[in-house]
């Protein structure tokens, strides 16, 4: 099978970087193109980035130029994974797609469009369906395919299961999130060290918009109440989440934990390169999950959940789950939905 041509946007920086280690040897795609600013454009990618999350990077990467974030300029790809930031990534990937180009996105910016998935490919495969309204009301023939807030990509793995089977009534969450959710730079050392940072800009309305579309239809979202409350820890990496659901029907702790751990979805049924062989793990011990111990499990794809019990207030079930944020909230998560796409004849 001849691999598909990809191109990493913004690869110098941290998600870009994660890029490279989740798309090296990887069975289906090859890296052509590295692209970057303005002031990295023409050095050699092993100059031009500053290693922050990887411990080194491929020979045959690091010896391509970096060229500009445009169309013409990587040349001849099939896949653009974006991890460009909000700020700018709008309309430079709406170009991508235009050029007939599919991109893949960590960007917020086309998230909540009515025609863009948010895909978590175990939880919304279906919404994939998008696409050809995308193809149709804009005229393009690439597409444009995001992935959840890193905070929301944690929470609606273990929700997913408890909705089909339980129905969800009403969604409470607080989240501890790790400093390399701001990318990098990231937080300020002397704000961070010895310290909880109670607010992050947009985060809670961003999670409770992008919960309900990920888990409603390609058409409508889910209609249960959700309130977040996000707050910024001295951790490195991993998000860890004290989440609290109201159940329509009631809940036995055995039940939910049996359907958390038998819950797969299409990567595992199709057996996906980059999909985790049990995508939600539960955990007995009373202290864990923790983003140490844990952020890794399934190579950070699989997400780890602990202390289930029964909730008086929601009358409902109480949880902690840990995701690893860049990689199941990031860069693994667009590799795994581009594998998706190309099983299912979108690529």
């Amino acid at each position: 099978m001849a691999k598909l041509r990809v191109t990493i946007l913004g690869a110098t920086g941290m998600i870009g970087q994660h890029f490279i280690h989740h798309l090296e040897n990887h069975p289906w795609f090859d890296v052509e193109a590295v692209a970057a600013s303005n002031r990295s454009v023409g050095m050699r990618y092993g100059d031009a980035m500053r290693t922050v999350h990887i411990e080194r990077v491929p020979k045959e990467i690091a010896e391509l130029k970096v060229c500009p974030i445009d169309p013409k300029a990587v040349g001849d790809v099939d896949v653009a994974f974006s991890a460009l930031p909000a700020e700018v990534a709008g309309k430079i990937e709406e170009d991508f797609a235009k050029a007939g180009i599919t991109v893949i996105s960590t960007a917020r910016s086309h998230r909540m469009d009515s025609d863009v998935p948010i895909l978590i490919p175990e939880i919304n495969a279906d919404h994939i369906s998008l696409i050809d309204e995308q193809h149709k009301r804009r005229g393009w023939e690439g597409a444009i395919v995001t992935e959840p807030n890193c905070t929301a990509a944690a929470l609606v793995m273990p929700l997913k299961p408890i909705h089909e089977g339980f129905g969800i009534e009403s969604v409470i969450m607080s989240s501890m999130q790790a400093v390399s959710g701001a990318g990098y730079p990231g937080v300020a050392s002397l704000d961070i060290i010895d310290n909880v940072l109670p607010f992050i800009k947009d985060e809670e309305e961003k999670v409770e918009a992008e919960t309900l579309k990920i888990l409603g239809n390609p058409k409508r979202p889910a209609e249960f109440k959700i309130s977040a409350s996000c707050h910024r820890v001295p951790v490195l990496d991993g998000h860890t989440e004290a989440v609290f659901v109201g159940t329509k029907k009631a809940v036995e702790v055995d039940e939910v934990i049996s359907v958390m751990n038998e819950f797969r979805g299409e990567p595992q049924e199709l057996k996906l390169p980059s999909a985790p062989e049990q995508p939600i793990v539960v955990r007995s011990e009373s202290d864990r999950p923790q983003p140490r111990l844990d952020r890794m499990t399934g190579k950070g794809m699989s997400v780890v959940v602990g202390r289930v019990r029964k909730d008086p207030v929601l009358n409902g079930i109480k949880f902690i789950v840990v995701g690893h944020n860049t990689i199941r909230g990031g860069a693994g998560n667009s590799v795994l939905s581009a594998e998706l796409l190309k099983i299912k004849g979108y690529l």
